[in-house]
Order: C-alpha cells, then structure tokens, then sequence
C-alpha cells in the first residue's frame, strides 16, 4: 500500500493565510473561482462522465513448479496452474447507447470486464470488437439509460506544443486528471519483438499504468487521441493513437448493420471542400432502403441523421447505434449546394447468411456453440466462442493444424458469442480469401492462444 504523509506546518499556513488568498479586498468567491477557471478545469467538468474506470479478469495459465506432473499434484496437492489476475484501464463512452472505446490490451484475454463511472455506478461489460494491431477495442455495457459521449474531435490539424489533457485511472486512483503539451506527432514506437505502431502522438503530460485506453482532449474538450503507452524509465513521454485513426476503423469495428439485423444499404466516404469535411453518398445497394427513397444520385451528401450532425463517416455509422429492422431513420441531405431535404429510411430486415454452413464450406470446420456447462466443465474462462468438432482433411483448418476441441472465439476482428453474426462475417469470402481466425486450445491445465490466417477454399 502506498503511505502518504500530511504536511501540518503547510497546511497551517494555508488555513491561516486563506482569507488572503480568496483576493484581493472586494473581491467575492465567485470571481475567484472564475479567475482560477484554467481548460483542465473545464474540460474535467464537461467530459468526467464520460469518463470510464475499466477493471478486468484475467486467467493466467502457469507450468507446474520442475515439471511435476499430474500424479504428483494429487498425491502432494500442489496449487493450481490456472489463476486469476486483476488489472485496471481506461476508456471512454463513445455513444449514448453503451458503446465505450478503451485499448485491445487492457481487455484482450479477459474473463470479465467491469466499466465503472465517476459515480461509482458499475457495469459488466462485453467485448465488441477488438483490434489488436491498431490497440482499439469496442466495449458494450447495459446501463438502462443514455450516457454521455466524448465529443469526437479531429487529429489531423493538431500542433505541436498545444496543450492537451488526459483523464483515466492512474494507478488505480480513479479519474486522475493531468495535463501537458503535444511533444511530437508521427511517432512510431516498439512494443514488443515484431510488434510496433505508428502514427502516435507524443505528449508529455504525464500518463501511468492504468491510463491505457483512457481519452486525450484538447483544450476545447474534443478527443484528439487514445492514451496506449509510455516510455519505461522515462518521465513524461506518452503516446496517444490519433483520433482519426479510431474513426477510419469505427465502421468495421461496429459493423452496426450486421450486429443489429437491419439493412440500410449505402457506403458513404469523408469529402473535403470549403474548409470543411463532408459525408458523400459512394454507393447504394439496388433495392435496398436507401435506394427505394432515391439517394444514389450526383453529390449527394449526408449533413444530418435523426438532428445528430455528421462530418465524418465514423458519424454516421454512429449515429445507426441501436437502430433495428422497422425503424425509421430521417437524413438531412443535399445534392450539391442545393437546399437541405428531409428524407425517411425505413430500415429493412437484414437475410442471416448461414454460419454454420459457411463455416464449413469455407474453412472446412465444424462446429457447436460453446454452453455455460461445457465452459465449467472444461474450466473453460469463457463463455462465448465455437467448440470445434470436427475438421475436414485437406481443408483449410486441417492445413492449419486446427483440432478437435479448440474453442473459434474471434474472426476477423469481432468476437463470437455463438453462431450469431458468424454467417454475416464470412458471407462476402470468396475463394482464396484470407481469413483471419482466433483459436482458445486447452490441454490439461494450460492454455494457448493463436491467431490463425486461413486461406478460404
């Protein structure tokens, strides 16, 4: 436990001297407070709700102690191999609905997850996405009322030496407030042996074990950038991701048409033209929703969905958080410099592609949904994922060297809770296609992790 120590003869002073420090004579509090009202100040007050404490489980795998083997544990008892670790993140509220954003390596590997707020009120929450070469994850929590979001800024205009500040849980102290300056941007940075990033900012306002994944703002209180690491043995050397890096993977990472069954059937990209950034329409499914109300026309930009203004494509699929099939959604669209126009989308029912049959016609695996029973069973520190049954010869799987009982927990960049979404994931392989697998291999009391690249049949 860290001791802390008061200081008696400074806080005398302090206590004494007060009625001079309030100001000068004639002053009043209020105008005191107002004078001492630095950006830090207000961008905590604006953004500390939105601020998240994340506390998670992981389970630890460890060799017997001088390769003691079963008969041995049972007859002397030795401890377990398996066991829990706790650790601590950051992260933020990214939408109203329960998303929040925090690194892949505060909740990769985790058992359970817990969001905590600044009120204390607690969550568990469920991986929604991750992607651990860029250090993103998406998380989902059941709060039973609407958060407040980070505003999101932009990255790409920062200057070095303005000022920035950072929110997170600084070893374990929750919603540690520090600030400091852009030191550099474009940094690139090891991590691990083969593993590197870059693109970062670098700031020296000082970040610490359990700031990861935790927000930094700007002096106007938008997200500039993801806290993600610092430099060991050094002072004040953090690194951020750019915030327009989060918002070019927000589309795949949320997926909202495929997560929530809903077709809506346009792609929109960022345009950029009279100093501002704009949301064209690039493309509309025939038949689809948008294009029953008639948006694959020339320029035609989305300046609006449901009131919530869009700037960036990250917005607007944002903006589709929680919407399911039959519900209505308005966009305040243009053609050109033309006047804005109100236009209805009704939301379709997304087909389900077959998962399980993909799955073997792809990969050549077959495979059953992972059940509460059999995870306590096989001491198995999930409850999500596919247990693989059976593997095809000559198939991609089998060539992969995958094996019966290996737990399928991630494709691509998204989780598996079962089959659902599994059929929607592969449904646009085509032969030849590379896809990217996670596999959970347990054999005795230890536990392996891999990530596979299958070439599709």
């Amino acid at each position: 436990m860290v001791r802390l120590a008061f200081i008696p003869s400074y806080f005398f002073f302090l206590v004494t001297c007060a009625p001079w420090l309030l100001g000068h004579e004639g002053g009043t509090l209020e105008s005191s407070w107002d004078r001492r009202r630095t950006p830090a100040v207000e961008v905590f007050e604006q953004a500390s709700t939105s601020v998240v404490n994340i506390s998670t489980t992981q389970m630890i795998a460890v060799r017997s102690p001088f390769g003691i083997d079963r008969f041995f544990e049972e007859l002397f008892e030795f401890p377990s191999r398996r066991y829990s670790r706790q650790s601590v993140g950051s992260g933020f509220v990214l939408h109203s609905a329960g998303y929040v954003v925090t690194n892949a390596h505060v909740v990769a590997r985790t058992t359970d997850r817990q969001v905590i707020f600044a009120d204390q009120s607690k969550y568990d929450a469920k991986i929604i996405a991750i992607d651990p070469s860029h250090d993103l994850a998406i998380l989902k929590i059941e709060a039973g009322k609407p958060l407040q979001p980070v505003h999101l800024g932009v990255s790409s205009d920062l200057m070095v030496g303005e000022s920035v500040i950072a929110i997170g849980n600084a070893l374990r102290y929750q919603h540690t407030v520090t600030a400091g300056l852009v030191s550099a941007i474009n940094r690139k940075i090891e991590v691990a042996d083969n593993v590197s990033f870059d693109g970062l900012i670098q700031t020296d306002a000082p970040l610490n074990p359990g700031n990861s994944g935790g927000p930094l703002f700007n002096v106007l209180g938008e997200l500039i950038g993801v806290n993600t690491a610092i430099r060991a043995g050094a002072e004040n050397i953090g690194f951020a991701i750019p915030v327009d890096r989060l918002r070019a993977l927000l589309p795949e990472l949320l997926d909202v048409e495929r997560r929530y069954g809903f077709e809506f059937g346009l792609t929109v990209s960022q345009h950029h033209a009279d100093d501002r950034f704009q949301v064209r329409v690039d493309s509309v499914k025939p038949g689809s929703p948008a294009d029953r109300v008639g948006l694959l026309k020339p320029s035609i930009f989305i300046d609006a969905v449901d009131g919530k203004p869009i700037r960036h494509p990250s917005d607007f699929h944002v903006a589709l958080l929680g919407k399911v099939s039959g519900d209505q959604v308005t966009l305040t669209v243009r053609s050109g410099n033309a006047p804005q126009v109100d236009v209805q989308v009704h939301l379709a029912v997304r087909p389900r592609p077959d998962g399980d049959k993909l799955l073997r016609n792809l990969l050549g695996i077959e495979a059953t949904p992972l059940t509460p029973q059999m995870a306590q069973d096989h001491e198995i520190p999930l409850l999500g994922g596919l247990v693989v049954q059976r593997i095809e010869q000559t198939s991609p799987a089998a060539q992969a060297q995958l094996e019966r009982g290996d737990l399928l927990i991630q494709i691509g960049r998204h989780h598996l809770e079962g089959f659902d979404g599994v059929g929607d994931l592969l449904d646009q392989v085509k032969p030849g296609d590379r896809v990217i697998i996670r596999i959970l291999r347990i054999r005795g009391r230890t536990q392996y992790l891999y990530d596979l690249s299958l070439r599709a049949r």
